[in-house]
């Protein structure tokens, strides 16, 4: 067993009663629980005293919100700023990119499983200082927080392809001209299957968002009505709609 000083420090605020979260983390010998609630001052409070590796915190917290604990901690801590993780069940455009402006490394949309959320701080802990990785995973991070927003699911293969497609399309835009010939065939062979599976994959994705009614979340990250209730955009419609935001925000 680790000692405690070598171990992932995490403080968990959350007004859920669900401590699914906080009993997997606890009974792994890699981390360390150093605290937990759903205050927001008394998070500052411990946070500041603790000093964790990460905060994982709710958008709504009683008293003062993530948001506020996040931009207090930054002002008071300086350098010594825990790397913030929000979970929440709202997943409106305007809380994700509020989240990533701020600086939080990511914004994940409840449930989630403590898997899932494990993968998420390993993945920052082991981040490359690299121009480029770092580069990448920022684009990793923009396309997943757009796909949150407007209801695409990623336990579903079709995220993974349209989130590919995106990345392919940021970095080669003629690719959109060439979607059956090229961008499947492409994404097809990373993943091993077929161009007409990656086709039918993403335009479920679609489908589920359109269904799920967040047609006003993709009006509002774009800043203008992009498509109504009645609408439905093709595959590469949306691929090449997202990848040019992406491009346009360097």
């Amino acid at each position: 067993m680790e000692s405690d000083n070598k171990k992932i420090k995490i403080y968990f605020a959350d007004n859920s009663e669900d401590d699914a979260l906080i009993e997997y983390f606890k009974g792994k010998d890699d981390y360390l629980v150093v605290g937990m609630s759903s205050d927001g001052e008394q998070v500052v409070k411990d946070v500041e005293e603790k000093k964790p590796d990460f905060l994982i915190t709710e958008a709504l917290l009683s008293g003062m919100d993530g948001f506020k604990v996040f931009e207090t901690i930054k002002k008071d801590m300086g350098e010594n700023v825990p790397k913030v993780i929000f979970i929440s069940t709202l997943s409106h455009s305007g809380f994700v990119s509020k989240a990533i402006k701020e600086g939080a490394s990511y914004f994940m949309v409840k449930p989630i499983s403590p898997e899932n959320l494990e993968e998420r701080i390993l993945d920052i802990v082991n981040e490359k200082d690299t121009g480029e990785e770092k580069s990448e995973k920022l684009l990793d991070e923009k396309i997943s927080n757009i796909f949150i927003s407007i209801g695409i699911p990623a336990h579903i293969k079709g995220y993974q392809f349209l989130r590919e497609a995106v990345k392919l399309a940021v970095e080669e835009p003629e690719i959109i001209g060439s979607i059956t010939k090229k961008l499947y065939p492409t994404i097809a062979q990373k993943f091993e299957t077929s161009s007409s599976k990656v086709e039918r994959g993403m335009r479920h994705a679609i489908e589920v968002a359109w269904n799920r009614g967040k047609i006003e979340n993709i009006n509002s990250l774009f800043g203008f009505k992009v498509y109504s209730s009645n609408d439905k955009p093709t595959n590469g419609e949306l691929i090449a709609l997202i990848a040019d935001k992406m491009i346009m925000e360097g």
